[in-house]
């Protein structure tokens, strides 16, 4: 079964389940606050769902859909605007930078893409949403620059797990899904 055999109503459908899972998830930033980047990356990586069955033009306007109700909905405004800001739309475009790009080069562009992601975010965190980074007050401004550090490393990590669990979903749980959703 090939992306353009699904109907418009499965897509549909598969794209409204996507998104309120990655909804539901969003939600548990509230109550389990201490995900608050964890969960948004599990959301992101529900995309890639749609990107292998569907295509990348619905992931997105599944990610658009998901990242205006996580702002509109979500407390945890730090969770939200870290799945706009990166972990929503990065599922989609990995395959895209990778598949067109040298190993080196999509290295550089995929950590280019973190860093001014993540700068954006911490920008708007701060400053239009008045979240307070406590580690300021007490380390000054070097505390940013070496939790950005320390995020590259675990952003290493999670590139490299994406694609693991990419390879997986592929090899493993897509015959399962294709089950549950025939055409």
């Amino acid at each position: 079964m090939n992306k353009s055999s699904y109907k418009n109503s499965t897509k549909t459908a598969i794209g409204g389940i996507i998104a309120a899972l990655s909804i539901v998830l969003m939600l548990l930033t509230s109550v389990i606050p201490t995900l608050t980047y964890a969960i948004p990356a599990i959301a992101g990586l529900l995309l890639v769902i749609i990107v292998i069955e569907v295509n990348k033009k619905w992931a997105f306007g599944v990610y658009f859909v998901v990242g205006v109700l996580s702002m509109l909905l979500v407390a945890d405004k730090e969770a939200a605007v870290m799945y706009v800001m990166f972990f929503g739309y990065y599922p989609i475009i990995k395959a895209m930078i990778e598949n067109k790009l040298r190993k080196a080069l999509s290295w550089f562009l995929k950590f280019l893409i973190f860093n001014v992601s993540m700068i954006l975010a911490f920008l708007i965190v701060t400053y239009v949403f008045k979240v307070p980074f406590e580690e300021m007050k007490k380390y000054g401004a070097i505390a940013a620059w070496l939790l950005l550090a320390l995020g590259n490393v675990v952003f290493l990590i999670y590139d490299i797990a994406l694609t693991r669990l990419i390879t997986l979903y592929v090899l493993k749980w897509r015959k399962n899904f294709k089950r549950i959703f025939k055409s």
